[in-house]
């Protein structure tokens, strides 16, 4: 067994994967409207700000807070970008999988926190 083999195998699997496909197809929908892509690329600006205030304070500012809720709640209204944030989400939790059960196989810690 080849590894890169195997990787090349995974990849193919998911480019055929369901909810690649669903992301793909509403990726393609949401690039075919500038206000849609706008409304999106907005919305990633805040979503990027707020994981950086999390990771920095251990959590969000209530205006930053506010301010993510009410853009998502305009942004949901537009059914082709609240399709793409769907298909997004639902994405991210098989990559999520995906990562978790590459990161288990190799079994290294990479944090180097200090063992108190």
């Amino acid at each position: 067994m080849n590894i890169y083999d195997k990787a090349h195998e995974l990849a193919h699997e998911l480019k055929n994967y369901p909810d690649v496909v669903e992301l793909r197809k509403a990726s393609e929908k949401v690039k075919l409207n500038e206000t849609n892509k706008k409304m999106l690329d907005d919305f990633r600006k805040v979503q990027i700000q707020a994981y950086s205030e999390q990771a920095q304070n251990g959590k969000l500012s209530k205006e930053l807070e506010e301010k993510l809720q009410n853009l998502y709640s305009i942004v949901s209204m537009n059914p082709d970008v609240k399709d793409y944030l769907l298909a997004e989400q639902k994405f991210g939790v098989v990559w999520e999988d995906i990562m978790k059960i590459l990161n288990d196989a190799i079994n290294i810690d990479l944090t180097f926190e200090e063992v108190k």
